[in-house]
């Protein structure tokens, strides 16, 4: 990828809503070339899409937690995202390296409420869980770092 594409990545990561206008004097493109760059970004699928930053706190989900799952049986078929892909109180599922093999964020209003989500995940994918809860986030959704 260009260092101008970079650029307009690392603009519309900041700030979704920035107006094409704005880009392309930052960019020093002219608004219909950086239309045109924009657009051949999203086909090719280097921006996959624009969404809102929500305050968890707001919507009444201010706590949030990273799930560790370990398989309870090794041999069992690995479907562990298929069955979980339901539980809208996950935010996240990654497929992790280490002894664990999926991590999960969840999001929900209280303890008693982390406390059933765990019971309904191990139960839904046959899984041991070890649960970090998040006291506070310093950064988050950070814009890619292409000059690092």
């Amino acid at each position: 990828m260009e260092e101008t594409d970079r650029r307009i990545v690392a603009l519309l990561s900041a700030d979704g809503r920035m107006s094409l206008a704005d880009i392309a004097r930052d960019t020093g493109l002219s608004t219909s070339a950086l239309h045109q760059r924009v657009r051949r970004l999203e086909r090719s699928g280097v921006i996959t899409g624009y969404r809102a930053e929500i305050d968890y706190r707001e919507v009444g989900l201010p706590l949030t937690a990273f799930v560790s799952l370990t398989p309870i049986d090794p041999s069992a078929p690995d479907d562990v995202p298929v069955r979980l892909h339901g539980i809208s109180a996950i935010e996240s599922c990654w497929s992790v390296a280490g002894s664990e093999a999926y991590v999960l964020k969840v999001r929900v209003s209280e303890p008693t409420d982390l406390e059933a989500l765990l019971a309904q995940i191990r139960a839904a994918a046959g899984v041991s869980t070890r649960t970090t809860i998040v006291l506070s986030t310093p950064f988050e959704n950070r814009p890619p770092a292409f000059d690092a």
